[in-house]
Order: C-alpha cells, then structure tokens, then sequence
C-alpha cells in the first residue's frame, strides 16, 4: 500500500469512528431550520465521500477493512452503536459501490457525488433505525442535509471548482 493509500485509509477509518464517538456523547443536536441530526452527521458523510478515495486509491475490499477498523474502535466506547453503525455503513458500501463504480470512468465528480447521495440516503434510515434514534422527517431531512449536501455535494464542488481554475491557469500562466 502507498503512503497515499495508508494516508485515505486512515483518514476514512477516523472518520467513521469520529462520527460515531460524536453520535454516542452528543446524541441528536439541532441543524438549524428546525431539523436535528445526529451529532456525528457530517463526519458520517465525510466517510461516504472518503470512501470512495479509498476505492481509488486502495481497492474496494480496504473499504472494508476501513469499516471494520472504525467499527472496532467504536466498539470501545458504544458497542451497539457499533453494530448500528457498521450494519448502515455497509449497506451504504454496497449501494454506494454500485452506484460508483461503473461511473466512475464517466468522471470522479459525477460518480462521487451520485453515490454520495445513494449512500448517504441508505445509511441515514439503516442508521437512524439500528441505533434507536426517531426516524421523522426532522431527523431524516436534517441527516439528509448533513451527508449529501454538505459532506458531499459541497466537497465535490470545490473539487471541481479548484480543477477549473487550475485549468485556466495552467492555459494561460500569464493571466493575459
């Protein structure tokens, strides 16, 4: 494995085990606009981003080996949370890979950002319903909010914003 590889890994492996250590001593927290979500939200959705990286980078089968190095660090601290938690993020694995992969030579962006959204919807409900938290249109929007639009449609945003202006600078170095 490269540095490069070790490096996606354990950031997705930290990331799940972050959402989840957040998840366990916050619990739900307001989103604002009358939504709430579990506290480890957004670094829940972080992890469906990162796992596609991981794919990339490593293979679909270190994906799993990211899922369960999160599950047992979870473990540590909330071994049902774990349970919940590597039961949606697999789910969300398998839909997500689905979706990624066979798009994924059609664009980085395009393949990131549909099975971002797949993922985070299958791992919002699974989630949700495992760990014992109220499935509501509150939870579920507010969740929805967190993984697709802000852990995942904004960090392929600035992606594709950041390859465009290297593109146009890399045309013209000068800016003339």
């Amino acid at each position: 494995m490269t540095t490069r590889g070790a490096l996606a890994l354990t950031t997705y492996a930290t990331t799940i085990t972050a959402a989840n250590w957040l998840t366990t001593h916050y619990g739900l927290v307001p989103a604002g606009f009358g939504l709430t979500t579990t506290a480890g939200t957004y670094a829940a959705g972080a992890a469906l981003l990162l796992r596609d990286i991981v794919q990339d980078v490593c293979g679909w089968r270190w994906v799993l080996a990211g899922i369960a190095v999160g599950t047992a660090l979870t473990a540590v601290t909330s071994p049902a949370l774990a349970v919940a938690s590597a039961t949606a993020f697999l789910l969300a694995e398998l839909l997500d890979t689905a979706v990624y992969t066979p798009l994924r030579s059609r664009g980085w962006a395009r393949a990131a950002l549909l099975s971002g959204l797949v993922g985070a919807a299958v791992d919002t409900y699974a989630f949700l319903a495992l760990a014992g938290f109220p499935i509501t249109a509150q939870t579920v929007t507010g969740q929805l909010v967190g993984k697709a639009l802000w852990a995942t449609a904004l960090p392929v945003a600035v992606v594709l914003a950041t390859r465009l202006v290297r593109r146009a600078v890399h045309r013209d170095p000068l800016g003339a």
